[in-house]
């Protein structure tokens, strides 16, 4: 297991570099001057272009600029905002948490949901319960998450008043009241997950129920029950963690929408106010770290693949 892991760590090498050179490119995709472009175009004073030049280090070769970068980026140095003069990383780090506990929340209801309706579903193929399900997991991936979360504000907040619309409270000062912020968007975030990995599971158990092990346990006398429990959910479950773990990556990047729509100071509204104001390094620093989030929750995902299916292993 120790080779298996190392093997995938090595491998990890080249694409993060890969990576930090596609995201330091960033700033060659900038049309034209990007020095001008940032500090607002033609209408921006010399003084400022020079200013975000000498800042940015465009005089410099390519090589050089990204080297230094790169050297930066190591040691935990993701630049300053070129507007309110804050360093990305203290950003990052203050904002992180909010979208951490937004995607475990959603990943959470998904995994609540979507595994026993799956199960239920892929131990009654046919049955009313499971075109039922196939009908709601439809719905359930075919709704925008936006278009949810709107719904819901309306309904739950706004008619009914039994949730807050907006805002987010932290964790330690009041967990009920964090809890009740949230509750909206795990949910609306949640749905396609949920109806994604339940229909992962659903053809999972139809295919595992349908193989020869399955057959011999119960052929021994064993109960439906404990042929489910010791036989049939272990390997029906394996790769709905590859589902697991992708969804989680996709919704750490992915909660920009959501987190405008419910006010919540996350990494998402921070990027969005990036790109309006064209503030470079913070949208460097940001897809950085999701495009990093998603390397390594692949990795995990891989690993706990390995531990639960060790014929992975000898790849």
């Amino acid at each position: 297991m120790a080779a298996y892991i190392a093997r995938r760590l090595l491998g990890l090498i080249p694409l993060l570099l890969l990576i930090s050179f596609a995201v330091f490119a960033l700033v060659l995709a900038v049309p034209g001057d990007p020095a001008r472009t940032i500090a607002g175009g033609l209408d921006a004073s010399e003084d400022r272009v020079a200013e975000i030049r000498e800042e940015l280090g465009l005089d410099d070769s390519l090589v050089e600029q990204y080297v230094r970068w790169l050297g930066d980026v190591v040691s935990g140095d993701l630049g300053t905002s070129l507007f309110n003069g804050r360093t990305v990383a203290g950003e990052l780090a203050a904002r992180f948490p909010v979208t951490l506990s937004l995607a475990l929340g959603a990943i959470a209801f998904a995994a609540a949901v979507g595994i026993p309706l799956g199960i239920l579903a892929g131990t009654r193929p046919g049955s009313l319960l499971d075109r039922g399900l196939s009908v709601g997991t439809s719905l359930g991936i075919a709704l925008p998450d936006f278009f949810l979360a709107t719904a819901m504000v309306v309904l739950l907040a706004v008619k009914a008043d039994l949730l807050p619309a907006i805002g987010y409270v932290d964790i330690a000062e009041n967990p009920v009241e964090w809890a009740k912020h949230l509750l909206m968007p795990w949910i609306a975030l949640g749905v396609a997950s949920a109806a994604s990995l339940a229909r992962q599971v659903r053809g999972s158990m139809i295919e595992v129920l349908d193989a020869d092990y399955i057959r011999t346990a119960r052929a021994k006398g064993l109960g439906e029950r404990r042929v489910l429990g010791r036989h049939a959910l272990k390997n029906a479950l394996t790769p709905a963690m590859t589902v697991l773990g992708l969804q989680f990556a996709y919704l750490l990047g992915g909660t920009f929408i959501i987190e405008s729509i419910f006010a919540l100071p996350g990494i998402g509204t921070y990027m969005l106010a990036a790109i309006t104001s064209r503030d470079l390094p913070v949208i460097q620093g940001v897809v950085l770290l999701v495009a990093t989030i998603f390397v390594f929750t692949n990795l995990l995902v891989d690993i706990l693949y390995g531990v639960l299916n060790p014929k992975v292993r000898v790849t």
